[in-house]
């Protein structure tokens, strides 16, 4: 058995735990909103056409914020196509997935669609084929409360209170060639620079995002977030962030440590836009949202037949995850919590059929992935202040990250109770880790669950959705607090 250990302080503070870093993402992809979250006819759905089991579902996992509409849709997307009653709404060909948008869902219905989950709307303005006017136009519209032509067609809709998104996304991606619309980071830098000060013209609260580098494999990365952030830095408050993860070659080992790779993006950003400031002799700090982020098994999409025709919410990234993917976001969740000083908003990329915790059946069943387990148990568990822990442990060699410890965990803490989240790498046997506690005044183990089981490829199916779900720890000792890790697991130890 591996031998770990770990000590647990109030006074190793790194940040209050930061709710947006729960956010997850809708965009229109496949089946995420058609089918996934809206579907009229369905048994379960709404007055609204609003799937009520996904609903359901949705805060169940602890969903705080959801980012829309894209994604690589926003940069061809026109909102107004999504206003208005819904007989006059035209259908568009979409560039960025190949599809063909009914346009049957937008602004209004998925704001409704937000209240109902109980979820902060997080919106992106299409600075692609698109720019200040049309993004000024979807502000006025959503937030100003009446009096104006805008403002009026909402309240026209149905919405007569604003929507008042207050977190906003210039543009997606932007550094990509896949990107319609792309443009290099002066282009961009600018571009964006324009369109936030015009936007905080209409409201100077609004909480801005610019976007960085869509991976840190990008031949751009770093040198993209310099130039845009000299061109914004005083007129936005955060950077984006964008990874996505998946097991290549059977390097079983290397996929369960992706965690490292997302540790040196965030580290990489944070020093860049402080190194900007610097420049700029600027007492500002800029934050992260790093809204996408998964497990997505790319390469199928890339290696997949290109369409030949333009479907309404085609199947498209339906990826069916197992065990060792869960316990793969498990460790990019720990990451994400070990870093809330900096990261203060998160998006798991996406909610619902499109690479995501739920799945759902055209007129019939929704059920959880396996990647839905840790999500929910974060955002349920994580409380108070992120304490940071430096585990003793031992390490392992991987192609991909050099040596990287077999044990990741972090922890929360409030005066209620004191949480670990821990992911156990090892792939051939178990971990004995202890706890010293003695700094939080006698608490104890009072409960541990794992996801786990002798098949780290097993998935959840809709005949059998709670094959892979969390389980009660037995294996757990006090004095000193003890618990046992099974190989390839996803931990949750609860101390009270």
């Amino acid at each position: 058995m591996h031998q770990a250990a770990l000590t647990l302080d109030p006074a190793f503070r790194v940040a209050p735990v930061q709710r947006r870093t729960f956010g997850t993402f809708v965009e229109h992809l496949g089946r995420c909103v058609y089918t996934g979250i809206h579907e009229p006819g369905h048994p379960t759905a709404d007055e609204d056409g609003f799937r009520t089991d996904v609903l359901e579902l949705t805060r169940e996992l602890g969903v705080s914020t959801v980012r829309y509409p894209g994604g690589n849709f926003v940069s061809g997307y026109r909102w107004e196509d999504g206003v208005g009653p819904k007989e006059l709404r035209p259908r568009r060909l979409d560039l960025a997935w190949h599809s063909t948008e009914t346009n049957e869902v937008g602004v209004d219905e998925f704001v409704r669609w937000c209240r109902k989950a109980g979820v902060e709307p997080m919106m992106a303005v299409n600075l692609g084929t698109r720019g200040i006017e049309a993004a000024l136009d979807l502000l006025e519209y959503c937030n100003h409360p009446s009096g104006t032509a805008l403002a009026d067609r909402r309240i026209a809709g149905g919405a007569k209170e604003p929507h008042d998104v207050r977190m906003w996304c210039l543009g997606n991606e932007m550094d990509g060639p896949w990107q319609t619309g792309h443009k290099t980071a002066a282009e961009y830098g600018r571009l964006a620079a324009e369109t936030a000060r015009a936007m905080r013209m209409i409201d100077p609260k609004l909480e801005l995002v610019a976007c960085g580098s869509s991976s840190s494999a990008m031949p751009t990365f770093g040198a993209w977030e310099a130039e845009v952030l000299t061109h914004t830095y005083d007129v936005v408050d955060y950077i984006s962030c964008h990874a996505y993860y998946e097991e290549k070659d059977g390097d079983l080992g290397s996929f369960l440590a992706c965690a490292t790779d997302m540790e040196f993006f965030i580290r990489s950003v944070a020093a860049t836009a402080d190194h900007v400031g610097a420049k700029l002799k600027s007492r500002k700090r800029i934050d992260i949202s790093f809204d996408e982020w998964n497990v997505w098994y790319l390469s199928r999409f890339q290696n997949a037949d290109p369409p030949t025709d333009w479907p309404v919410a085609p199947r498209l990234l339906e990826d069916h995850y197992h065990l060792a993917d869960a316990v793969a976001v498990g460790g990019l969740l720990i990451t994400l919590l070990r870093h809330s000083d900096r990261v203060r908003a998160a998006s798991l990329a996406q909610l619902v059929n499109v690479i995501a915790p739920i799945m759902t059946e055209p007129g019939g069943r929704a059920w959880k992935q396996t990647t839905f387990h840790p999500f929910a148990q974060a955002s349920r568990y994580a409380s108070g202040d992120v304490l940071r822990v430096e585990p003793t442990c031992p390490s392992y060699e991987t192609a991909a990250y050099g040596q990287v410890p077999l044990l990741h965990a972090v922890a929360t803490h409030d005066e209620r109770s004191t949480t670990v989240f821990a992911i156990n790498r090892a792939t051939d046997r178990p971990m004995e880790l202890r706890i010293d506690a003695r700094a939080l005044g006698g608490k104890r183990v009072v409960e541990a669950s794992t996801l786990s089981g002798p098949d780290v490829y097993a998935r959840n199916t809709a005949d059998d959705p709670g094959r892979v779900a969390p389980r009660p720890n037995p294996d757990v000792r006090h004095d000193p607090e003890t618990v046992v890790l099974p190989p390839v697991s996803w931990n949750v130890i609860r101390l009270g």
